[in-house]
């Protein structure tokens, strides 16, 4: 049998042609980390089964990655089996969502990851292999299968389950505007992988706007639209992907991270009269990232935040 249909016909895969994991092959990726191949990084689950580098780095050859890639996989699987992620929950929910992959640090421009134009489409390897690559684990060690036999009991999922993953322009980044790993508490430079558990790509387009004011109008609109202001920290669920035009603009007005943060929930929480508690400092989570070429942002909608569901978490990345 054709070994590419051999490990479909398996389920090793997610529907897409798997690389073979040979046995050099998965040498050459295990020499991308100091780790030691029969460490356990994580007890997946649903089946709580548990994964040992060596058997990341065989989901890692799967998907394609090359072995500077192992670090952030590995470190993506660790996050992802946390009680505070909660993959098994977010597997589980009927609702749309998946992981998404958002990484810091220098390892990011080491590894030639795509944090510009098309950021979060097609063309990169570094971006489509990583968040491929924790996937597989997911199904191929974790035993987490899509269907009605399986525990993946998405109604509709999204195109992101199969990889949904990109860096933070950390190089363009504006002037006083912190990176997602620094605001969640680690040191600058520190490389980093932040999990949230999302979906979607809505469009944030205003092209006239050239005060933070007036563009942060169409930012409150869109979020507003995916945010109940009488659940407590529902901004938790949503993800802003600030591309460089818009970011130039909050910036010019004196606007960082913080700024933009901040007036986005006094607006859409202002207007409540049902004692609604304060939002979280922290929420929505800011990225900045994308081409500069358009007056364009992206809003990513979440699954349900809190301890109910899954809740952002950001690892640091050990070689």
């Amino acid at each position: 049998m054709d070994e590419f249909e051999f490990f479909l016909e398996k389920e090793w895969s997610d529907g897409l042609p798997v690389v073979t994991p040979t046995e050099a092959r998965v040498l050459r990726m295990l020499d991308g980390t100091s780790r030691d191949p029969s460490e356990v990084v994580a007890v997946v689950p649903p089946d709580l089964i548990s994964a040992t580098v060596e058997k990341v780095a065989i989901n890692a050859v799967m998907a394609g990655c090359k072995p500077e890639y192992l670090p952030i996989v590995l470190a993506a699987v660790e996050a992802a089996c946390t009680d505070r992620f909660n993959v098994h929950g977010l597997l589980c929910t009927t609702y749309f969502s998946g992981p998404v992959l958002m990484v810091n640090g220098p390892i990011t421009t080491r590894i030639g990851m795509n944090s510009r134009n098309n950021v979060l489409g097609q063309g990169n390897r570094a971006n489509a292999t990583i968040g491929r690559a924790l996937q597989l684990v997911v199904r191929n060690v974790g035993g987490g299968k899509p269907g009605v036999d399986g525990i993946d009991r998405a109604a509709f999922g999204n195109p992101g389950k199969y990889t949904f993953c990109f860096p933070e322009n950390e190089v363009d980044l504006p002037p006083g505007w912190l990176p997602l790993s620094v605001e969640a508490g680690h040191a600058p430079g520190t490389d980093a992988v932040t999990l949230f558990g999302g979906h979607g790509v809505s469009a944030i387009v205003d092209q006239l706007s050239r005060r933070a004011e007036d563009l942060l109008e169409i930012f409150v609109r869109h979020a507003s639209l995916r945010a109940d202001p009488f659940f407590a920290r529902r901004l938790d669920n949503l993800v802003l992907v600030i591309g460089p035009e818009h970011g130039r603009v909050f910036s010019e007005s004196g606007w960082d991270k913080a700024r933009v943060r901040a007036e986005l929930n006094e607006r859409i929480f202002a207007g409540s009269k049902r004692g609604v508690p304060e939002p979280s400092w922290d929420a929505p989570a800011i990225v900045f990232a994308g081409g500069d070429a358009g007056l364009f942002s992206a809003l990513i909608e979440g699954w349900v935040s809190g301890p109910t569901g899954s809740q952002m978490t950001t690892w640091e990345v050990r070689p």
